[in-house]
């Protein structure tokens, strides 16, 4: 489904000695029939975008690569920009002056690590990487009885249709950790997340394991806050067996994360 296919020196900038880190088990991964990879994260940590960046790193050589962030579509304009801005200076500016989203009130998807990622990615671009980066949160209007369900299927379709711009391309997709469920919540809200809208054969979706160290998060006050130790696990990368009755297809282990504060570009 996907064509592996990778033009001559477009990506020679992109090895591993140039910020790229393998990510252990990845090649898994990469199979032709895997359209859509999701990494369900926790949001707040410095571990999870930078991994996230690596596996963008593998992905493009494989092909092309659109690499789908939760950040509103209203925001994609500014992304663009960022990408294509002559300096880092100046891109950083360019987001700075978006006045709200994640970098004005921040919840995980500002944070410092989400920065270095978005730098990582425009650093990319910069080396003619054959790469798109897009924003993945519909503005789906709130209408009385219609629950968050319906904003779930509308990621789902923006999903697709990114796909479907581009056929020849993977989607790599860095999401809260629920929306990259492929199984009903039963009783919820949620009703089908987001992944589990789209057909199960075309998605490898992962779960950041649980494996303590904390994120920073707002509950009841903001800062710095425990990530279960949980998932008992010895090995780092990627371990592709069902997790939670099938709501993902494996594990992204980086072992205890530590939190990434939220930061002003």
């Amino acid at each position: 489904m996907i064509t592996a296919l990778v033009a001559a020196g477009l990506l020679s900038a992109l090895d591993w000695s140039d910020g790229c880190r393998p990510v252990a088990g990845s090649e898994a991964l990469w199979r032709d029939d895997v359209r859509y990879v999701f990494v369900g994260e926790t949001h707040g940590t410095a571990e999870a975008p930078a991994a996230f960046a690596d596996l963008v790193c593998a992905a493009l050589e494989q092909g092309p690569v659109v690499v789908s962030l939760e950040y509103p579509v209203e925001l994609q304009p500014t992304l663009d920009a960022f990408m294509e801005a002559d300096s880092d200076d100046e891109a950083r500016a360019i987001l700075a002056a978006y006045p709200q989203g994640p970098f004005v009130h921040h919840d995980g998807r500002g944070s410092e690590a989400m920065l270095d990622l978005l730098l990582r990615l425009r650093a990319m671009l910069r080396e003619a990487a054959d790469m798109t980066v897009v924003a993945s949160v519909p503005n789906s209007p709130r209408v009385e009885g219609f629950r968050q369900s319906y904003s779930e299927m509308d990621r789902a379709v923006l999903w697709s249709r990114q796909a479907m711009a581009q056929p020849q391309a993977r989607v790599l997709a860095l999401v809260g950790r629920v929306h990259a469920e492929k199984t009903r919540r039963v009783g919820s809200p949620l009703g089908l997340p987001a992944a589990a809208h789209i057909r199960p054969e075309e998605t490898l979706s992962l779960s950041l394991a649980h494996q303590g160290g904390q994120a920073w998060m707002c509950l009841d006050d903001c800062g710095p806050a425990p990530v279960p130790d949980t998932d008992d696990l010895t090995t780092r990368g990627v371990v592709l067996a069902p997790q939670q009755n099938g709501k993902f297809d494996g594990l992204l282990a980086l072992g205890p994360v530590t939190a990434s504060p939220p930061v002003a570009p």
